[in-house]
């Protein structure tokens, strides 16, 4: 009889905006509907409960997946820093993006917000603005940039500009006005490329009204898309660490 699967220890920022922790349960169950068979548990780094030690204490194997979309500063110090000071070696998943199934999320929550993204004729006159954290990390922010370029170059859009709600420039209000003058789209929509609720997208939001977006769409949040990359994630680490294992035993 085959053992277990680890336990997906999923890892999120957490947040006091209790839309974050409600919208980090809803991607729970998508990924236990997706993976019914696979034990899945929640740890946050900040503001919510229950903190990753309280967690991993409990679980005798996991991975731990991110829920990040990108290689910061929480990626690469905060989160492996609490791992360490538990004690526990636990494998690790790469953050969340860049990925083709969040392009797909980000044109669904689109979508649902009024957009037909499904028609050519409406990408090709649509200029989009994808609205993400921001980063003091210049690494994290080419990383952005080069998917905004990706989604254009895909779906064939008109334009698809990057704008922060935090860190470095521009805003949201400043790359839809920027949109405007340098490509001539008459219809623009902003993307937020971010996982739950809070202060940033609420920030986004308000750039978007500014800026006269003509479509806002929700944050990606219990997408199944997400869900499915972070069932991706969780296989590549698992199997990773099953690989190292068996090297350092032989």
């Amino acid at each position: 009889m085959a053992a277990p699967s680890p336990t997906l220890l999923l890892i999120a920022h957490g947040s006091r905006d209790p839309r974050h922790a409600a919208t980090v349960d809803a991607l729970v169950r998508e990924v236990r509907a997706q993976r019914p068979e696979l034990d899945v548990a929640t740890a946050f780094l900040d503001h919510c409960a229950p903190r990753i030690p309280q967690v991993v204490e409990r679980l005798s194997s996991a991975v731990a997946v991110p829920l990040l979309l990108n290689r910061a500063f929480h990626a690469k110090h905060d989160i492996p820093a609490a791992l360490r000071a538990t004690g526990a070696d636990l494998p690790v998943a790469d953050v969340l993006g860049p990925d083709p199934l969040l392009l797909t999320a980000l044109e669904r929550r689109l979508a649902e917000a009024g957009l037909d993204t499904a028609s050519p004729a409406t990408r090709a006159r649509t200029g989009i603005v994808l609205a993400a954290a921001g980063s003091s990390d210049p690494t994290a922010d080419a990383v952005t940039r080069t998917l905004a370029a990706t989604w254009q170059h895909r779906r064939g859009w008109a334009a698809v500009t990057v704008a922060y709600a935090s860190a470095g420039g521009p805003r949201v209000a400043d790359a839809l006005a920027q949109l405007r003058a340098t490509t001539g789209v008459r219809r623009t929509a902003v993307a937020p490329y971010l996982l739950a609720p809070g202060l940033l997208p609420d920030r986004i939001a308000v750039g978007a009204a500014e800026g006269g977006a003509d479509v806002l769409g929700a944050v990606l949040g219990a997408a199944p898309e997400v869900a499915r990359v972070l069932l991706r994630r969780y296989a590549a680490a698992e199997a990773e660490g099953v690989g190292a294992a068996a090297v350092s035993a032989a």
